[in-house]
């Protein structure tokens, strides 16, 4: 568990009033379509670039479109991030309080599930509309703590009037994106704010690395659980002379028998004890084992193999692959770097070598090992449909790639060189 330090700065080390004003100054010319006297952070202009493509207003009142109490009580029995509640506050609690900040942990849309700290401070955030249920995605407040290491998936701490609702310029706000150790999915975000007169550039590390220990735990939850299972699995995989595995709630494998290993099967988000056709093993049936899934293989011939495949990137904070056709339909929510990588094939139909993906997603044709990695954890739900020598989509599957209306709104959080050269290419001059 983190360990909070005893002593707590509680000014920063810059001229925090010279900086806001500064930035106040940026923030009115931008918007205003003036020429500014520096340019703001990259971060920053690239998500001041987004809201005002999407129309958020930076004087509208956020105090409106809270979810109802049940909501949101209903959300945190389904977050995987109560799981880690302990580990967020002990390691930043006890701190943010004493430094005049509050905690915030937000689920993967940016709705407020939990928030904490200081009582003058949460009055405060009552004020501005930072309270349990509220939406603080980018969409709906502009740039922030919550909404925007959201779409960006890397932690950002926003001062004064980086912010782009007028409201919340006296705030400083940190956030770190919290994700799914097993797959890369966006859980939610934890983030400290507070008056921007308490800013100290040591928060941004601090968020981070409490949120790293929030994976780790959940890390450990999932082999914990995967362990437990395996033990009532394995006397029953013993017993049959047939080809099945077991699988937990969410297909994750924990033992198999007579095929090949599958690190994860693909489950239908409805799943009966009836017979299902599943991409890894073909036609099957399934029958509830303890906290899992024992899929055992049919016999009989298989459907034909799917060929449709739609790869959703149109929106900013998960994607998805969808494939679909005579044998049935499923999808599966990518990971930043598997939606990366499956958008470059998409737009390279006639294929790419390892080194050509790596010098697309690193700018570096070296890092070959890595891509090959990633690739092969792709190819364990794609199989067939996917090729390599060059890596590509086989010739029977029918791809469709599902883009964001404003093309400069393309996978915001990716800082692949092939990715980043496309945004660029589409902004106005």
């Amino acid at each position: 568990m983190a360990k909070s330090p005893k002593n707590v700065p509680r000014s920063a080390p810059v001229d925090a009033a010279h900086a806001a004003r500064l930035l106040s100054d940026v923030r009115d010319a931008t918007l205003a379509g003036r020429p500014a006297r520096m340019a703001p952070r990259p971060v920053i202009e690239q998500s001041w670039g987004r809201v005002l493509r999407g129309g958020v207003d930076p004087e509208h009142a956020f105090r409106s479109g809270l979810l109802a109490p049940d909501e949101v009580l209903r959300r945190r029995a389904e977050s995987p991030l109560r799981h880690v509640l302990p580990v967020l506050r002990e390691g930043l609690l006890q701190v943010a309080d004493a430094a005049h900040h509050i905690m915030v942990i937000a689920d993967p849309e940016g709705r407020v599930l939990w928030r904490e700290g200081c009582a003058p401070v949460l009055r405060k955030a009552d004020g501005l509309g930072f309270e349990p249920g509220a939406d603080w995605s980018e969409d709906a407040v502009g740039t922030n703590g919550v909404g925007t290491p959201a779409v960006v998936r890397r932690p950002v701490q926003v001062f004064a009037a980086e912010h782009f609702a007028r409201s919340l310029v006296s705030w400083t706000c940190t956030g770190a994106p919290i994700t799914d150790p097993r797959d890369g999915r966006l859980l939610g975000v934890v983030d400290v704010s507070g008056p921007l007169e308490t800013m100290h550039p040591a928060t941004l590390s601090w968020v981070d690395a409490v949120a790293k220990l929030a994976e780790a735990r959940l890390r450990e939850l999932h082999q914990g659980s995967l362990e437990r299972l395996r033990a009532v699995a394995a006397p029953v995989l013993a017993r049959l002379g047939e080809r099945a595995v077991v699988v937990d709630q969410d297909g994750w494998t924990v033992a198999v028998t007579g095929m090949p290993y599958t690190n994860r099967i693909a489950l239908p988000k409805s799943l009966s004890t009836s017979r299902r056709w599943l991409p890894e093993i073909g036609l099957c049936s399934v029958e509830p084992l303890a906290d899992g899934w024992l899929v055992r293989a049919a016999d009989e011939p298989l459907p034909r193999a799917a060929t449709r495949v739609v790869l959703d990137l149109g929106r900013s904070r998960s994607w998805s692959v969808t494939v679909s056709g005579g044998a049935g339909s499923w999808s599966r929510e990518l990971s930043p770097r598997h939606a990366e990588l499956l958008y470059l094939l998409a737009v390279h139909p006639s294929g790419r070598s390892a080194a050509g993906l790596a010098g697309d997603l690193f700018g570096d044709p070296g890092r070959t090992v890595t891509v090959r990695a990633e690739m092969s954890r792709v190819r364990r739900y794609l199989g067939g449909l996917l090729e390599h020598q060059p890596y590509r989509f086989c010739e029977d599957a029918d791809v469709e790639v599902l883009l964001p209306d404003d093309p400069r709104d393309l996978l915001p959080h990716s800082t692949a060189p092939a990715v980043t050269r496309t945004r660029a290419s589409t902004a106005r001059p």
